[in-house]
């Protein structure tokens, strides 16, 4: 029977310690600042995908016309895709490197090259 109340007791110091570590997480500052800048880079990337689509139609237009790409609207459109690549890494919590503008350079190649 003492082994009954040990485990009972062993059991509401899990759920004390649990409800302790709750309530630590709600109230840490880091995680609410995480929270801002989650709706600014979903912002950032709603913007992203109206100007990548205008990259995009841009650079039919052009290849329609002359027959080859632009390479201003290339680099261009290399920036954003590397740029939401960013977002997505810091929307997803697979980085803590916060996209151009707070912690990083506007991207000027493919992932990898200069970022997390």
């Amino acid at each position: 029977m003492s082994d009954e109340f040990e485990s009972l007791d062993h059991t509401e110091d899990q759920r004390t310690q649990k409800n302790a570590a709750l309530q630590e997480n709600l109230k840490s500052r880091t995680t609410w600042l995480r929270l801002f800048f989650i709706l600014v880079f979903v912002a950032l990337y709603s913007i992203s995908r109206i100007v990548i689509g205008a990259v995009i139609i841009s650079q039919f237009v052009f290849v329609l016309i002359t027959g080859q790409k632009n390479e201003r609207l290339n680099g261009l459109g290399q920036g954003l895709a590397t740029y939401t690549y960013h977002i997505v890494l810091y929307l997803t919590f697979n980085t803590e490197v916060r996209p151009y503008p707070f912690e990083m350079d506007w991207p000027n190649g493919p992932p990898g090259e200069d970022g997390p």
